[in-house]
């Protein structure tokens, strides 16, 4: 077949037949750019939606402190061991591993200082409830040591076991 016989079958060819393979071509060129950002857009939606239950684990094992705690400690737990009890409960409830969850009662001014819940010279005092989870534990998507990190909250609160009389 001569070559002027041959573009004329392709000139007679529809427009849109001519462009389907153009397009596998651009498809195949933007999916891998596609999926990265899907991918990482569900990852760092898990990361916000991590520091949110971190924080509301904070929160509520910080309210629990602030509260009169008296009847509340069963099998001679103190009230950090039941605060931080409640705290890992709470994120084992929303599928992050307790094992791996770090919680700290620190005091409020000085972070590297423990705090005692139960002391008395301790009632009315600003306390901080700290807590952390390592990234890789959290993370749908493997992560390597040297890119790890670990995702907080902290919360100050006021311990709330001094009794009101009239």
């Amino acid at each position: 077949m001569s070559p002027a016989l041959e573009q004329r079958r392709w000139d007679r060819r529809p427009q849109s037949a001519a462009r389907r393979g153009a397009v596998a071509v651009e498809f195949a060129a933007i999916a891998p750019l596609l999926l990265g950002v899907i991918v990482g857009l569900i990852e760092l939606s898990r990361v916000y939606s991590v520091q949110n239950t971190l924080e509301t684990a904070a929160r509520e094992g910080a309210r629990f402190a602030a509260l009169d705690r008296s009847g509340m400690m069963l099998g001679g737990k103190t009230a950090n061991q039941k605060l931080t009890d409640d705290v890992k409960n709470y994120l084992a409830s929303n599928n992050i591993n307790p094992d791996k969850v770090n919680v700290k009662v620190t005091k409020a001014d000085d972070p590297e200082q423990d705090f005692n819940l139960d002391d008395p010279a301790n009632d009315l005092e600003l306390f901080q409830v700290r807590v952390e989870v390592p990234y890789s534990d959290v993370s749908y998507t493997p992560v390597s040591d040297a890119n790890d990190y670990s995702l907080n909250a902290a919360l100050t609160f006021r311990n709330g076991r001094a009794v009101v009389t009239d």
